[in-house]
């Protein structure tokens, strides 16, 4: 057994899971095509729960690692690519989470500094938002909004680091998907929660501002979280109604 329980950093026993059987693959131990043992295997394997090493899986999907299949289990691309498994730290939940600290403090700050036309600006791109059917459009006005509300900040660099955040989702086609998917079950309403931003900034109030974009960010980790516990209730079914079906062949017998 190799026992993952006693990381210094036990909320990320996933990534560092995700990032060992990466690793693996880099290294030849499963091929192209092979198929990863049973999640209990794993689990057993890791010393950890089996919902940590889904957590896992999930993650090395979205990184293109591997493949599950219905019914079958969890297989290694034809053509995985593993250049550097440090990628597999940038999750949408990892990315919304640092979404939450920076953009947070930065319409903080912005409450103190935004300019009657910025906020024109955002009021003019919340109407668009909740005119437009295109997921692709939408996310790109998303992003004018929030990156609008770090350069009334006036100020340079935390301008960049919040459209650094951007471009991080931007490089991972399965972030901005995954996230994308995630806002289309979501249980919020998103434009309104963009109109409570605008609505906290007009006030002028720091606080309030800074705690408008905290629910608008925490409505999307509860969308992912949902999102990731549905895909899982739906494998489980998928998995016992395969069980289901050898159990009635067998019975045939």
């Amino acid at each position: 057994m190799i026992d993952m329980t006693r990381s210094a950093d036990p909320q990320k026993l996933y990534q560092q899971i995700a990032r060992a059987i990466a690793t693996a693959i880099g290294e030849g131990r499963y091929g192209p095509g092979d198929k990863l043992p049973s999640e209990r295997e794993l689990a057993d394997d890791f010393g950890v729960s089996r919902p940590t090493i889904r957590d896992a899986m999930i993650a090395l999907e979205f990184q293109g690692l591997v493949e599950a299949r219905q019914g079958s289990g969890v297989y290694v691309n034809a053509s995985p690519v593993v250049e550097d498994t440090a990628d597999l730290e940038v999750g949408a939940l990892e990315l919304t989470e640092a979404r939450r600290l920076f953009e947070g403090e930065a319409c903080a700050l912005s409450a103190a500094t935004i300019a009657g036309e910025h906020l024109a600006h955002l009021d003019q791109l919340v109407v668009q938002m909740g005119r437009c059917v295109s997921p692709d459009e939408v996310e790109r006005l998303e992003q004018a909004f929030h990156l609008a509300i770090a350069r009334a900040t006036c100020n340079a660099a935390i301008e960049a680091g919040v459209e650094d955040l951007w471009t991080l989702r931007q490089q991972s086609p399965a972030c901005a998907a995954l996230l994308r998917r995630a806002r289309s079950n979501g249980g919020g309403d998103f434009i309104d929660e963009h109109r409570q931003i605008v609505a906290a900034l007009r006030q002028r109030d720091p606080r309030a501002a800074r705690q408008a974009i905290h629910f608008h960010l925490a409505q999307v980790i509860d969308d992912l979280l949902a999102l990731a516990e549905q895909d899982a209730l739906q494998q489980t079914r998928q998995k016992m109604a395969e069980q289901r079906r050898e159990l009635a062949r067998r019975t045939e017998i």
